[in-house]
This record gives structure tokens, C-alpha cells and sequence, in this order.
């Protein structure tokens, strides 16, 4: 529990690092970077995607703190949430991926892994990735866009509508309909 003393040197630092001044960016990182990445690494339970997570959210509160409001939270109250969101964000990209290359490969109808021993299975594998990247292709740009970004990309739903300046709730729409699109694509190609 942090004192009022804490708090109120927190909110200094934050509004100092609002204007630029990069030794209040340093102090603050100093103090809370390894709460922020046991924070993340409690959602996550990876250490690269912690490591990755605490970078983004440091970065967030560069960005961010000159709109930073000391009525609305603690400056390290505000500094956990958005880990936190930001770890289940990349919690829910890493199990999109996942998913994605399940369906594809139960699609496919790949039972086996591939291996030098067999080639056929090679270049079965091969074909199969193929039909992938050409079922893609065939997709609106505005389908594969988001597709790549989220599944190849690993990026968040969040984060894409915020790169391609979109609403949520059309990078999820648009995410949706490719993927539709995308299973419909692959099964007639198999």
C-alpha cells in the first residue's frame, strides 16, 4: 500500500514525464518496471511476452501521461490496469493464433507432422500452405489486412483498430467475415 507521500511523488513524475523530461520516465521505470512485468507475467506466464507486455504499457505511459487524471486513479494504480489489459490482450492474440492454426491444419486434415522421413507428407504440407496463402490472397483487402495483423502479426484487436484508425467494432467485423470467408476458401480447395 503506497503512502500519500508515494502517491503524490508518483503523480509529480507523471506529470513531469508529460512534458518530456525522460529522468522522470527513468525514475518511474525504475521504480514500477518489475511490478508491471510480474504483473503481465501473472496473466501470461511467459517471460518474452511479460517482457514484451511491460515495454508496450512503459511506452503507453510515455504517450499517455500528459492526459493522465490524478482525480480519476494512482498514478501506479493506473500503470497496473493497463498491464493488465494489455497482457490479456496479447493472452487473447496468442490463443487467436492458436486457433487459427488448429482449424487451418484440421481443415487440411494434417494428421501427422512433417519430417524429412517422409516426403510425400513434405510436399503435402507444402501444398497445404499453399492453399493457405492463395485463400488469403483471395480475401478484400480490408479482410486481409486485419487477418495478417492478428494472426500473423500478433497483434490485438486493439491495436489494429488504433494502426489502421478503425473502430473496434469493424476490425472485429472485418476479422470475423475474413475468417468465414477464409474457412469456405480452404475447404473447397481440399
Amino acid at each position: 500500500m503506497q503512502s500519500e507521500k508515494q502517491v503524490a511523488e508518483d503523480i509529480d513524475l507523471i506529470r513531469r514525464i508529460g512534458t518530456g523530461d525522460r529522468s522522470s520516465f527513468e525514475e518511474f521505470y525504475r521504480r514500477y518496471a518489475a511490478l508491471i512485468y510480474s504483473t503481465a507475467f501473472r496473466v501470461l506466464n511467459q517471460q518474452s511476452d511479460a517482457e514484451d507486455v511491460m515495454q508496450d504499457v512503459m511506452f503507453m505511459i510515455w504517450e499517455k501521461s500528459p492526459m493522465f487524471d490524478a482525480s480519476r486513479g494512482k498514478p501506479l494504480t493506473w500503470a497496473i490496469t493497463m498491464t493488465r489489459n494489455k497482457a490479456i490482450d496479447r493472452l487473447r492474440s496468442i490463443q487467436r493464433r492458436m486457433r487459427l492454426h488448429d482449424e487451418v491444419e484440421n481443415e487440411a486434415g494434417k494428421s501427422t507432422p512433417v519430417t524429412e522421413q517422409f516426403p510425400a507428407d513434405a510436399i503435402d504440407a507444402t501444398e497445404q500452405s499453399r492453399i493457405v496463402r492463395a485463400a488469403v490472397m483471395k480475401l478484400n483487402s480490408e479482410q486481409r489486412q486485419v487477418i495478417e495483423m492478428s494472426y500473423f502479426g500478433g497483434m490485438t484487436q486493439q491495436e489494429i483498430a488504433m494502426r489502421i484508425r478503425s473502430p473496434i467494432g469493424t476490425v472485429k467485423a472485418r476479422i470475423r467475415r475474413g475468417m468465414l470467408r477464409l474457412k469456405k476458401l480452404v475447404r473447397t480447395e481440399f
